[in-house]
C-alpha cells in the first residue's frame, strides 16, 4: 500500500465509525472489530481528534465519534491527518531539481498518477466507504468461512 500502516488503520477506524449505529465507539471496540493493535489505534485516534476529524468523550457512554457527517469527510482528509500529502508532490525518483521545466524520467507518469489519486481521495467519503465495506462484509458472510488451502 502507498499509505503507512497507521494511515490504513485510520481509514479502517473512521469507516467503522461512519457505519456505527450509535455513531460512537470506544477504541477497544474498534480495535477488536477491525483487528487493529489497540496501542497503535489509540495514538491514531488521538491524532485524528487533534486534527479535528474526531471528537472524544471519556467516561460512561464515551468514546470516539466523527466530528462531522461521514459524507463530509473525505479519504484525503484522513490521509492528510495521518501521513500528510507532501510526499505526493515530491519527485518520485528523488531528484531535487525535478519540475515541469526540468522533469525526471518518471515525472509525467507520476504527475498523472498523483492527480488521479488525489481526485479519488477527495471524492471518496467515509459514507461511501462504509457502504461498500458493509456490502462486502455481507457478501463474505453469505459465502461462509473459506477452507484452508483452497483457492
Amino acid at each position: 500500500m502507498i499509505f503507512s500502516r497507521p494511515c490504513e488503520y485510520a481509514i479502517r477506524a473512521m469507516t467503522h465509525l461512519a457505519d456505527s449505529p450509535e455513531g460512537v465507539a470506544r477504541a477497544q471496540e474498534i480495535a477488536e472489530a477491525e483487528d487493529i493493535p489497540l496501542p497503535i489505534l489509540s495514538k491514531v485516534l488521538q491524532d485524528l481528534a487533534r486534527d479535528g476529524l474526531l471528537k472524544s468523550r471519556r467516561g460512561p457512554g464515551g468514546g470516539f465519534r466523527l466530528a462531522r457527517g461521514p459524507e463530509h469527510i473525505s479519504l484525503r482528509d484522513v490521509v492528510a491527518a495521518i501521513d500528510g500529502t507532501e510526499d505526493f508532490y515530491r519527485c518520485v525518483a528523488g531528484l531535487a531539481g525535478c519540475s515541469e521545466e526540468a522533469p525526471c524520467p518518471l515525472h509525467d507518469m507520476w504527475k498523472h498518477f498523483r492527480e488521479n489519486l488525489m481526485v479519488s481521495l477527495e471524492t471518496s467519503t467515509l459514507d461511501s466507504m462504509a457502504k461498500v465495506v458493509k456490502k462486502k462484509k455481507q457478501v463474505a458472510a453469505k459465502k461462509g468461512p473459506r477452507l484452508s488451502g483452497v483457492v
